[in-house]
């Protein structure tokens, strides 16, 4: 349920309010929508009827919230939300670039790769020093000393560092490095990793699993947000498919609903969409069309010598002419890079 207080309403009548929900077994979220006051009741209690919560003194307006994602609905929150750190906004006007190689293999590499992304205008970078492979037997990732090294050069080039996390045990060595969190495809449905990184102050980009459905999605970031972590961001990097000249079938249906349906910013990943180089670009364009609210891109120094998805990274030059075609098509959709 969402409810909306009254302007004049006391803070006596608010209370009474919350007391009533809180009563019924909710939790109490309040919504900036505007210059009114705005809370949802979440939880598993059972809603008294509206027409008494309604006729409560300094009530304005109380709606059910039909979306099973009640926190990252637009019926509870109807402005995008806007995740701010530093000087980098996620979700305005701006279109965010995140760019960086699949893992963390060298000093070399991610100096190099770190100057060429800044350049082209990236704001974010990406690297991963806990590696899911397929394989057991494949590169695992650096770890601390990863986290490290990406570190140092990110400061030194003046970006943001994003990467994926793996396991709730992580969480406090991540803190010390990261930006953003990355919850990966894999661990969409890992709730008790969501739950404890809805305790986190940084923002958490959560990706889409492989054959998850988009209300799966948003709930997924509703666990996250219902530890109280609201700074979320939702990633579409494609579905598993029939079609097997790419990778994975990148949605750009569900970049659509979800920025329909949702307040959250959201991101799209097309290289893992694709998993092949020359596909990226135009994946990545037609993502920043459709509505999104940036990229994340895998881009290498040297790709054909890369650990890890060499195929689907970018060369530096190939991210710089990227970075220009984005520009003007952020432009022409009224945003900017």
């Amino acid at each position: 349920m969402v409810i909306t207080l009254r302007p004049d309403a006391t803070p006596d009548q608010r209370r009474a309010i919350e007391s009533r929900l809180r009563e019924a077994g909710f939790q109490i979220v309040l919504s900036p929508n505007g210059s009114a006051v705005t809370m949802a009741a979440v939880g598993e209690g059972s809603l008294p009827p509206l027409d008494e919560v309604r006729a409560m003194p300094g009530v304005a307006t109380a709606i059910r919230i039909p979306e099973p994602f009640k926190l990252a609905s637009r019926t509870f929150r109807q402005e995008t939300s806007v995740i701010k750190i530093g000087d980098v906004a996620i979700g305005g006007k701006d279109v965010v670039l995140m760019a960086g190689p699949c893992t963390i293999e060298s000093e070399e590499q991610m100096v190099k790769t770190a100057a060429a992304v800044r350049a082209a205008g990236a704001r974010v970078m990406r690297g991963g020093a806990f590696k899911p492979r397929t394989s057991p037997y494949s590169f695992q990732g650096l770890g601390e000393e990863g986290l490290k090294l990406m570190r140092r050069v990110a400061d030194a080039h003046g970006l943001l560092v994003i990467s994926e996390i793996m396991d709730k045990s992580q969480i406090a060595l991540m803190d010390r490095y990261v930006d953003i969190f990355q919850v990966g495809a894999r661990n969409m449905q890992n709730y008790a990793l969501l739950r404890e990184l809805g305790q986190v102050e940084r923002p958490v980009l959560v990706k889409r699993g492989l054959a998850a459905t988009v209300d799966e999605w948003l709930m997924s970031a509703e666990y996250v947000m219902s530890g109280g972590n609201d700074r979320v961001i939702v990633c579409e990097r494609g579905v598993r498919a029939y079609e097997t000249y790419t990778r994975n079938t990148l949605d750009l249906n569900a970049v659509a609903v979800a920025k329909a349906i949702s307040h959250l910013p959201v991101i799209v990943d097309p290289s893992h969409a694709a998993g092949v180089r020359d596909k990226v670009v135009p994946l990545a364009r037609a993502a920043i069309a459709t509505g999104a609210d940036g990229l994340l891109v895998e881009v290498h120094h040297d790709p054909e010598r890369a650990i890890c998805d060499g195929p689907q990274s970018l060369f530096p030059q190939q991210f710089e002419a990227l970075a220009a075609q984005i520009r003007l098509i952020a432009e022409a959709v009224g945003r900017s890079l």
